[in-house]
């Protein structure tokens, strides 16, 4: 009888050897332990799959959940399946040989799986790959000094899930799959789960996966996630800044139509593609990469999402009819070239111009301002959060050329950094800014701005441009007024009395910082009204605390009345671009007031203070502007000093102890137990 299973075992063995040949993974399935009656009916299907497989032998092998070896589980109970364990009699091991492990009861069985080959499993994606003692692996026999021929020796090893290629050692089982994920080769890319054919392969046989946002497909590589490893990096938390680029887009639309946008940096192109397919003949879009990869994923892009590419050299390209045609007839056209974004801003002129490098966007401010039409709109991101978070305070000064340090309100800090740099480049080309939008969530800080052309507004925004003294012991924080140069005037600036109370150098000079708005209401409101017109939940009730944060007030019924979304299409007068300098002017008083404090940070010890909406209203009764504000969940945008927003906390806290509740009704006593 061993000698019967040893020779269906070798038999089997070969089988899985042609198979090799043929350009099938190396597989071991579970019916091969079936009882020798079934070999025939398993040997006719390894062959018509060996035949169907032929003609793809060049291509890479591919390895689907009914191909992969049975050392590969999900679950110990993956590998009690293969043999019946609740049977009587002694039972085999799956993954072992007869003359390795003698067959055995069900109880011993089910150690010897769990402590040998369950134990020391690598794990992918899910997939635990369990050590394997089958003739699958033997070392090349060494010859012997009479000649003879020694047989090869069977040796431990792995099926990897992805390659189905046999590793002896873990650590090397380990490091074979880095590599497989560094190639962008993972046990997905290997499952053809998509559900979109494509005409054209993906590199090394990788497959694309689809991802759809605001109504646009999008092909992404499978290590898209990481930036150092492809080409075409996508980032999915990136939504909300996508959304309010389109909304800011959608209201530059508005002004004049058509006009031209530009999409810098494109990668996988999705944020040009959505402003193409929804805005349609209002925007004439071009999409940007410097990188080739990128360029013609672009290009597939637009193919899938049935929009004409038109090349930089006049070229165009008709995708075939679809779904979303009218008689093969394309919903949009972008230009996708693949040049600089310095090269392009410098050669030609956008009215809308959208900056995401991987980083800073400092090298590309100088030409994004070059060109740039009269009253157009430039919308910059950036990312590195470690120099704008006062992390690398090194390369905050490379980059921006300002000194700060960490403090309560350091993502104001940041947006207002980003809007200095931007300031400056503008100046430099004789060109003002108007502050449309200041947005830090998450690990980007989006900057908003209209552009105005002239010496003029130039200078008006250069004296934005102003100091800002930080009390390092209270953070009270004031911009430095103009003309000031004496150290004393410093501390005398700020109204609290920190120096004269406390040893040292109380307060540090950071900046320069941009002193300004960092909102523009009317074009907040007409943004709402973009996101509700194309369905952008995600963003709306961020761009209602925006617009509640840039009137600096709490009432939301301007924001959520009825009559509220009818009225915000409709632009004021105020609001028109050729206003803004004027407006500056004589309306300086209703400015929301430059940054915010933490009420946690300024709690009193042994007392609790009072709810966040609650202390809203007190601050509002005693005469202070007041809001909530995006870049702090507990942070209160208020016109009050740091000693005047202390004294109206203490006034409305209740310490935590009191002995006043041995004195209250016994109802009350119950009641505030509870």
């Amino acid at each position: 009888m061993a000698e019967l299973k040893e020779a269906d075992a070798e038999q089997l063995h070969q089988e899985d050897v042609d198979i090799k040949g043929g350009g099938v993974s190396d597989t071991l399935v579970p019916e091969e332990r079936q009882p020798a009656e079934d070999d025939a009916s398993s040997a006719s299907s390894t062959v018509g799959k060996t035949e169907a497989l032929a003609g793809d032998n060049d291509a890479k092998p591919s390895t689907t959940i009914s191909d992969r070896h049975i050392s590969i589980q999900t679950k110990l109970e993956g590998l009690e399946v293969l043999t019946d364990l609740n049977g009587a009699g002694r039972k085999a091991c799956p993954l072992c040989p007869e003359e390795k492990f003698k067959a055995c009861y069900s109880h011993k069985l089910r150690r010897h799986l769990q402590n040998l080959h369950w134990k020391v499993y690598v794990e992918f994606e899910g997939q635990k790959m369990c050590i394997c003692h089958l003739p699958c692996r033997q070392l090349r026999p060494s010859p012997s000094p009479n000649g003879d021929q020694a047989p090869g020796r069977l040796v431990a090893h792995y099926h990897c899930v992805v390659c189905s290629v046999t590793i002896a050692r873990k650590t090397d089982m380990i490091s074979h799959l880095k590599r497989h994920v560094n190639k962008g080769e993972t046990e997905a890319s290997y499952s053809g789960s998509s559900d979109v054919p494509f005409e054209e392969s993906a590199p090394s046989g990788q497959a694309y996966e689809i991802m759809k946002e605001l109504g646009t497909n999008v092909q992404l590589m499978p290590n898209h996630t990481t930036p150092q490893k492809t080409d075409t990096y996508f980032n999915r938390k990136m939504k909300i800044n996508r959304q309010l680029v389109f909304c800011s887009l959608a209201v530059l639309a508005e002004e004049r139509n058509p006009l031209e946008s530009l999409d810098a940096f494109g990668a996988t192109g999705i944020m040009g593609l959505q402003w193409a397919k929804h805005l349609r003949n209002a925007v004439k879009v071009t999409i940007t990469d410097i990188n080739e990869v990128c360029v013609k994923m672009i290009r597939e892009n637009c193919n899938l999402n049935h929009i004409r590419v038109e090349g930089s050299r006049g070229s165009s390209r008709v995708p075939d009819g679809g779904a979303g045609d009218v008689d093969g007839v394309p919903i949009a056209t972008v230009e996708v070239a693949k040049m600089d974004a310095n090269v392009i801003m410098h050669l030609r002129s956008f009215d809308y111009i959208h900056l995401d490098p991987f980083g800073t966007a400092v090298n590309y401010l100088d030409s994004a301002f070059r060109n740039i039409r009269n009253l157009g709109i430039i919308s910059v991101t950036s990312t590195d959060t470690g120099s704008l978070y006062s992390k690398s305070l090194n390369v905050t000064m490379r980059h921006y050329g300002s000194n700060i340090v960490r403090t309560e309100y350091y993502k104001e800090l940041a947006a207002r950094m980003v809007l200095v740099t931007v300031a400056r480049a503008a100046a430099r080309c004789n060109k003002g800014i108007e502050v449309l939008l200041a947005v830090a969530v998450e690990h980007f800080v989006l900057v908003v701005v209209r552009v105005l052309r002239g010496p003029t507004q130039a200078d008006e925004s250069a004296k934005r441009i102003r100091q800002l003294i930080h009390c390092q012991w209270c953070e009270e924080r004031v911009f430095l007024k103009q003309g000031s140069m004496v150290e004393e005037n410093l501390y005398r600036q700020l109204p609290c009395n920190c120096h004269g109370s406390m040893p040292g150098k109380t307060a540090v000079e950071l900046g320069p910082l941009w002193s300004g708005p960092l909102f523009n209401s009317g074009f907040l409101r007409r943004m709402l009204c973009a996101a509700v017109q194309h369905s952008m939940e995600d963003i709306q009730p961020l761009v209602k605390t925006l617009i509640c944060e840039s009137e600096c007030t709490t009432l939301k019924s301007s924001v959520h009345g009825p009559t509220a979304l009818i009225n915000q299409g409709k632009r004021k007068t105020g609001d028109e671009p050729g206003n803004v300098v004027k407006k500056l002017k004589s309306d300086g008083s209703l400015e929301h007031p430059a940054f915010y404090y933490g009420i946690h940070r300024h709690s009193i010890r042994g007392m609790n203070m009072p709810k966040l909406n609650r202390f809203l209203q007190y601050l509002t009764e005693a005469g202070f502007r007041v809001s909530r504000t995006h870049f702090d969940p507990t942070g209160v945008r208020t016109d009050a000093t740091l000693d005047q927003f202390k004294s109206v906390l203490t006034k409305y806290s209740v310490p935590t102890y009191t002995n006043t509740t041995a004195t209250q009704n016994p109802e009350e006593t119950v009641r505030a137990m509870e």
